[in-house]
């Protein structure tokens, strides 16, 4: 197994860096995340300094963890570290010669990629917001105002659970949430039933740990993520293929006054080397994004925190 530190570097417009690799080189033309080997004793954000100052020339002022997941060549099998880099200095040029390239990770541009980079750029899609509804709280029509101004402001992920509701209205508010979000170009998932997500159209499920844990099978859904609170819960639901995962709760919250937490040292070390992506929930609101990607997180699920 050979160990690989990866860095996202992204600019302020969202832009992210591709090399293409040089003749000489394994899978050569093929572009990749710029990055390299890390070496015995090294620590993973250590080799990413290195590398790519080695490599591109930059300084790295700032890089978060992210996901790590082994991927397998012909030629051996490799572990890859990815961080995301948002901040450095210097002006980043291929100092071995490789050709380098901008591009929107929405619509790549550049071919033919690595074969472990697909689902990088899935993941790295993911908007660093999960809104989860509040509609019993606020009462549909209220709620459904508080939806569009979220959604012109940029929120582009969301759950639908709401405890207690009605089929019949929570049927109704699903459909509504559904044609309001993808208006938007917003994504939508429903908590813990497949047969209404399928009937409203929405992009995907997400499963409390009492569902998932029962399965013997991953679910059919394409798109299904999970909720999880403990180092077996979050294994099983990569074993199962949930293709992102929430991992609570991190912080006090005014709805479970005095309860346990996981505080953000066991965030961290939960969700080191996990494969997916974690959004950290309890306790949470936009000024803690950053925070929570320091300790590994991919972004915030929000509940209170948005409406």
């Amino acid at each position: 197994m050979t160990d690989v530190a990866v860095g996202i570097v992204r600019r302020p417009d969202g832009c992210v860096l591709l090399a293409k690799r040089p003749a000489g080189k394994p899978w050569a033309g093929y572009w990749e995340f710029p990055g390299g080997k890390i070496e015995p004793g090294e620590q993973p954000r250590a080799a990413l300094a290195r590398e790519l100052h080695e490599e591109l020339g930059i300084v790295v002022d700032v890089a978060t963890p992210w996901i790590t997941f082994v991927h397998d060549y012909p030629e051996k099998s490799v572990r890859l570290h990815f961080f995301r880099v948002p901040r450095w200095h210097g002006d980043p040029h291929g100092r071995e010669g490789q050709q380098l390239s901008w591009e929107n990770p929405q619509s790549v541009t550049v071919r033919p990629l690595l074969p472990a980079n697909d689902g990088v750029l899935w993941a790295l899609n993911l908007p660093p917001v999960y809104a989860i509804t509040q509609a019993g709280k606020y009462g549909i029509p209220e709620f459904l105002s508080r939806l569009d101004t979220q959604l012109e402001r940029g929120l582009r992920l969301i759950q639908v659970r709401e405890p207690g509701m009605d089929a019949e209205s929570l049927n109704r508010l699903a459909g509504e949430i559904v044609q309001c979000a993808h208006r938007h170009g917003a994504r939508v998932l429903i908590n813990g039933d497949a047969a209404l997500a399928r009937a409203v159209g929405a992009d995907g499920l997400h499963l409390p740990a009492r569902q998932f844990l029962a399965l013997d099978k991953p679910p059919g859904e394409v798109l299904w993520a999970a909720s999880c609170h403990d180092a077996n819960e979050l294994a099983r639901a990569v074993a199962l293929g949930a293709r992102f995962a929430v991992l609570s709760p991190v912080l006090p919250t005014a709805s479970h006054p005095g309860a346990p937490v996981l505080g953000w040292d066991r965030f961290s070390e939960l969700v080191r080397d996990c494969p997916v992506p974690v959004y950290a929930l309890g306790g949470m609101n936009r000024s803690l994004i950053e925070t929570a990607m320091q300790h590994g997180a991919h972004g915030v699920a929000l509940l209170s925190g948005i409406w």
